[in-house]
């Protein structure tokens, strides 16, 4: 179907068996969110069922089922994780559940790291990070070619599985993602956009949007200390608006435990994290239609020049609520 075009929507919740990750039963979702970011644990969910099985914990699963008016109809997975359901109401016979629900990372992020754990350089940083994150039952994988860490990286205090992981992928610059059926991606840093959302033939974003361009705390000058040694980035572009030549005067920024990708120098990295920095000031928020290609951390190009939406931008946040057209608020941040 043309995830372009409106469309009608039903959900459901399907129990998840941990040993096979295939989704069985179906109970009735009332409303709720499904929340999705850039962060720790990335997704999250809150629902409202009606008759849930009590249970102090279950891996779930919300279903979406959708229909066109030409007939095309989808049927895709939202969110997979670990319900609790603290809150139970009452209304006569009638009982509905509310569900607090994590991701798929959870399991992860509650194992604490042996002292003195440390991830060697040279190691595959890709199998070292599905290490970290088969603890659970989501399944883990791992894209081709990932490259090896090119420094050994030392568990501190408090570290977990899921905390390692992430930086043995910011040393790789890689990122995970998250598919609706909970399977965890290693992958590399999206190069490409996945979907692209316009004005003219592809339009499925709502006419109220907002986008912030607050540039005035965005540093010209970056300076990276590891240990010892530093290295100092200065944008002094006359081309650039945010330069030290146009504004006259400098404005720093400091990152004291950098992590460099595989193969990059203190300089490269202070030149990389200045540029990014510089970026980060252009953030837009929008309300669309669903996309199921599109998660947190993916590339869209939107094409709004009347409302100052023009180029590609990576996405850093979603909520999709359970409701007519799933219409999902999406946090993004431009690229170019």
């Amino acid at each position: 179907m043309d995830w372009h075009k409106g469309y009608t929507a039903a959900y459901y919740l399907a129990e998840v068996d941990p040993a096979t990750w295939r989704s069985t039963g179906r109970i009735e979702v009332v409303s709720g969110q499904v929340s999705r970011s850039r962060g720790a644990l990335m997704q999250s969910a809150a629902l409202t069922c009606r008759n849930y099985p009590q249970a102090i914990e279950r891996w779930i699963r919300v279903y979406m089922d959708t229909r066109q008016a030409n007939g095309a109809a989808g049927h895709v997975a939202l969110f997979t994780g670990l319900a609790t359901s603290p809150k139970t109401d009452y209304d006569g016979n009638l009982r509905t559940n509310g569900l607090t629900c994590y991701s798929v990372l959870k399991p992860a992020a509650d194992i604490l790291l042996p002292r003195g754990w440390y991830a060697l350089a040279g190691r595959d940083g890709g199998e070292l990070v599905k290490e970290l994150l088969q603890v659970g039952p989501a399944p883990v994988e791992v894209d081709e070619d990932p490259p090896a860490l090119s420094y050994t990286i030392i568990a501190e205090d408090g570290e977990t599985n899921l905390s390692m992981a992430q930086k043995i992928l910011a040393a790789m610059d890689w990122r995970l993602r998250i598919d609706g059926e909970g399977t965890i991606l290693i992958t590399p840093m999206a190069s490409e956009p996945v979907a692209a959302f316009s004005a003219v033939g592809s339009d499925s974003v709502e006419p109220q949007l907002s986008v912030t361009e607050d540039f005035f705390a965005c540093p010209n000058v970056f300076r990276a200390v590891m240990g010892d040694t530093s290295a100092v980035a200065i944008d002094d572009s006359s081309d650039s608006p945010l330069s030290t030549v146009n504004r006259g005067r400098e404005v720093w920024e400091e990152e004291l435990s950098p992590v460099l990708a595989g193969g990059e120098s203190l300089e490269t990295y202070a030149r990389r994290r200045l540029a990014e920095r510089q970026l980060v000031a252009a953030v837009a928020q929008y309300t669309r239609r669903y996309h199921p290609d599109v998660m947190p951390g993916d590339l869209v190009d939107l094409d709004y020049p009347g409302h100052g939406l023009a180029g590609t931008y990576v996405v850093d946040a979603q909520t999709v609520t359970l409701g007519y057209n799933a219409a999902t608020t999406e946090t993004v941040a431009k690229v170019r």
